[in-house]
């Protein structure tokens, strides 16, 4: 009875505990020291140690585990598949990156490309977000069919001084489209504190009011309105000021016969159609029903919540901004609206209660949730007050 009852107390309390441990080796079986494992997009994480081994503490069954070390492929796996379980994790070699055409650190590069990553990517905050091993990033660009794409050979370690983390950013992929003006990047992340003054934590306050993770916490408590959020359906409608297909048509051979194209010298007609092309865009959004019920979108079941909804959620949020009066956060009386746009293609996206999302890269928004680049970024674990 006693060895019975103590298998039910070990099993009891690993439970509650959430562990994931267990061995990282090479492809040859060689135990790996230093690889970093982390719950991606959070604080918690780990070493492991010289002979290969790790213990990582877990408050949650939601969420991928990474493991990732320079010069070896990073690994994913979800806390779901591993949770309280002894795994053999094997990583192996990355192969030489691929040859691509470079673009070297020019003044012209920055004007052109380089900026234009750090913009879209880290934000308009370059005094307090600094990419400190920028200068290890590659950068190519394809000419002819108009397309940015930077890799990361190593884990990027970046500066947040405004919210007082280093993030240590794992850059899987980043591509922009210069023509469709379309920006995609995947990557897994791990914060630090470095700093936790009451001036960063008011910039955390507002960096986490109104955003896309303030949404799916409040999706999860079931307080989207309460909260302040206001949900609309759109559809996307073709847009009359663009081009036909057939103007496009028109367009599209012309250029092909012309060796040099000078714009000036365009006959009026293709003129015309260059600049509409420039100018609209191919569809327009139309609002079709206001303030809708959240079981329009949402799917509760068995204690699991998913996002899934057809057409396009429009998320409206009146955000008002905290300041600092001597210790206490005051809310300013003035309000900025905030506008965005979730497309999910009917996809179901199942939400933690941290406010996680699963394969969150599958959901594109737009508006003002696409603006919280890294330098408004927040980690999963980050509670009010922090």
């Amino acid at each position: 009875m006693k060895i019975i009852l103590l298998f039910f107390l070990l099993t009891s309390s690993v439970f509650y505990a959430q562990l994931v441990k267990g061995t990282v080796v090479d492809d040859a079986g060689r135990r790996i020291t230093g690889a970093n494992i982390y719950l991606d997009g959070t604080k918690t994480g780990t070493v492991s140690k010289e002979d290969g081994s790790f213990i990582l503490n877990l408050s949650t069954q939601y969420g991928n585990i990474v493991f990732q070390k320079d010069d070896y492929e990073t690994f994913t796996v979800g806390v779901s598949e591993v949770i309280n379980k002894t795994l053999k994790v094997v990583i192996t070699k990355t192969n030489a990156i691929e040859e691509i055409r470079l673009i070297p650190y020019t003044s012209e590069a920055y004007r052109n490309y380089i900026n234009y990553f750090l913009d879209t990517f880290i934000g308009n905050n370059r005094e307090e977000v600094k990419i400190k091993n920028q200068k290890s990033l590659k950068f190519s660009y394809d000419k002819k069919n108009k397309i940015l794409k930077v890799k990361a050979p190593n884990i990027l370690i970046i500066e947040n001084k405004k919210l007082g983390y280093e993030i240590n950013y794992d850059l899987i992929s980043f591509s922009a489209d210069f023509n469709s003006k379309m920006v995609s990047y995947t990557g897994t992340s791990f914060f630090k504190e470095i700093k936790a003054s009451n001036t960063v934590k008011l910039n955390r306050i507002n960096a986490y009011e109104g955003s896309l993770l303030h949404f799916f916490r409040t999706i999860y408590d079931h307080k989207i309105a309460e909260s302040g959020f206001i949900v609309n359906q759109v559809v996307r409608i073709p847009n009359p000021q663009y081009p036909s297909e057939e103007e496009l048509n028109t367009l599209k051979n012309y250029l092909e016969l012309v060796t040099q194209p000078d714009f000036n010298n365009f006959p009026e007609n293709i003129k015309e159609i260059a600049r509409k092309k420039n100018a609209q865009s191919q569809y327009m959004l139309a609002v079709v029903k206001t303030k809708i019920p959240d079981s329009d979108y949402v799917k509760r079941s068995n204690g699991q919540v998913f996002l899934q909804f057809k057409d396009i959620l429009q998320v409206n949020y009146s955000k008002f901004y905290y300041e600092l009066k001597g210790k206490e956060f005051i809310k300013r009386k003035n309000q900025n609206v905030l506008s965005s746009f979730l497309h999910s293609d009917d996809e179901p996206f199942e939400i933690s209660k941290e406010g996680n999302i699963t394969t969150p890269d599958q959901l594109i928004n737009e508006g003002d949730f696409s603006k919280n680049k890294i330098e408004n970024m927040l980690p999963l674990d980050y509670q009010l007050g922090d």
